[in-house]
């Protein structure tokens, strides 16, 4: 894997419908404690809002995060494109896509619900977050030597149950009761969008699905260490802003040359 080279973004900068698919937190944003706190970095801010501006260029949010919770950080008008949940929420321009629970999923996430507060409960400094497709256990502020005995017990109560999809990420163990992943999450923008390139960054484990989800002439940028299908890496959101800097700068570029 090598840094991004400028004859891969030039490439990308001239394909004539362009999506930009970021992940959030550790992508664009650092994380934080308070994961309501959380807001893209200035130096990604910037190009971000440019490359909005650009004919034929769309800038979509892909997170674990919920929908509602992906909204407020990214601080989203009514023409967002947002996927939540690991691709079982979007919103697409202002239309949330129906995705609903059927009776079932309705009560096992119930049952998981009294379940993982219990695990929660007896652990300090763990949290519960609900999901609308399922829930997740941080463990960003709970003893070292205390995060193996309580995930497992998380992952018992969860099989105890049956049908959730459990998913490693950092500082989170999530259970869903549906199989969607971040990759379902950029096909549906790309179908969506009739996009011809897409370049998606991410830096979890979950993000891995997106990487998948390329196609030939697409880009997959990863974030940080750590085993990746990705082609290229950068080390920190710093480092995706300055490539969404040249990318917006090289597509600007050949707009005005082609007179768009």
């Amino acid at each position: 894997m090598t840094a991004m080279t400028s004859e891969a973004l030039r490439t990308l900068a001239s394909t004539p419908r362009l999506l930009v698919a970021l992940d959030f937190d550790g992508t664009v944003a650092d994380f934080v404690d308070d994961p309501y706190s959380a807001r893209v970095i200035p130096e990604a801010a910037e190009p971000i809002a440019r490359l909005r501006d650009l004919n034929n260029t769309w800038v979509a949010f892909v997170s674990g995060r919920p929908l509602n919770s992906l909204a407020r950080v990214t601080e989203a008008d009514e023409h967002a494109l947002l996927v939540g949940s690991h691709g079982a929420e979007a919103r697409l321009g202002g239309g949330v896509v129906d995705l609903g629970l059927d009776d079932d999923e309705r009560h096992r996430l119930f049952e998981l619900a009294v379940s993982l507060a219990e695990v929660v409960d007896r652990t300090p400094g763990a949290v519960l977050e609900h999901k609308p497709f399922g829930y997740g256990v941080h463990t960003r502020n709970v003893a070292a030597d205390a995060v193996p005995r309580m995930l497992a017990d998380a992952r018992h109560a969860a099989e105890r149950i049956g049908g959730f999809l459990d998913r490693d990420g950092k500082d989170i163990l999530e259970f869903a009761v549906r199989d969607t992943t971040k990759g379902d999450g950029v096909e549906l923008l790309r179908q969506h969008l009739g996009a011809t390139g897409v370049l998606f960054v991410g830096d979890d484990v979950t993000d891995e699905d997106g990487f998948a989800a390329m196609h030939a002439g697409d880009i997959g940028l990863k974030v940080g260490a750590g085993a990746t299908a990705a082609l290229y890496r950068v080390a920190d959101p710093r480092g995706v802003a300055e490539v969404l800097r040249k990318l917006v700068e090289k597509r600007a570029a050949l707009a005005v040359g082609q007179g768009a």
